[in-house]
């Protein structure tokens, strides 16, 4: 491929994020990078997590645009095939999730909002539930990388 054929690469997105519990008390924080392309209809999100312990975290998805509102998306750590829905400047994402065996190894539901405040800035809230009920909470702040 030539270069100047080539799409430039997007910015990196970096966020910045906390795991609470039931109570609100906050169990881990940490901070993630992702490398985000896009072709088509189909786009790669290279997320690696720094938590507050030191822990190191790769997750990577595959998203595919259905159509304007709805979005598909698998990962490796993800059981079956995400959801999501876009309305306006917010999008709902829904996932089960398998945790690695140090954290029970259980399959949890995620339910992902997020939104688009500005052009450089998305904010995430996500409850993760099993049997129903709640157990955690995510926050997550994202910005363009400069």
């Amino acid at each position: 491929q030539r270069a100047s054929s080539r799409r430039p690469l997007p910015d990196p997105i970096d966020g910045w994020g906390m795991v609470q519990d039931r109570s609100g008390k906050v169990l881990r924080r940490f901070h993630v990078r992702i490398d985000a392309r896009w072709q088509g209809n189909v786009g790669t999100l290279d997320e690696s997590f720094v938590w507050s312990d030191g822990k190191k975290e790769k997750r990577v998805w595959t998203v595919t645009r259905i159509d304007a509102n709805h979005y598909t998306g698998t990962a490796g750590d993800v059981v079956g095939t995400a959801s999501g829905v876009a309305h306006g400047n917010a999008l709902q994402w829904k996932y089960v999730l398998k945790l690695p065996p140090e954290q029970g190894g259980w399959e949890v539901d995620l339910d992902d909002w997020m939104y688009l405040v500005d052009a450089e800035t998305l904010l995430n809230r996500s409850t993760i539930t099993k049997f129903g009920i709640r157990f955690a909470e995510i926050t997550i702040a994202f910005r363009r990388a400069r």
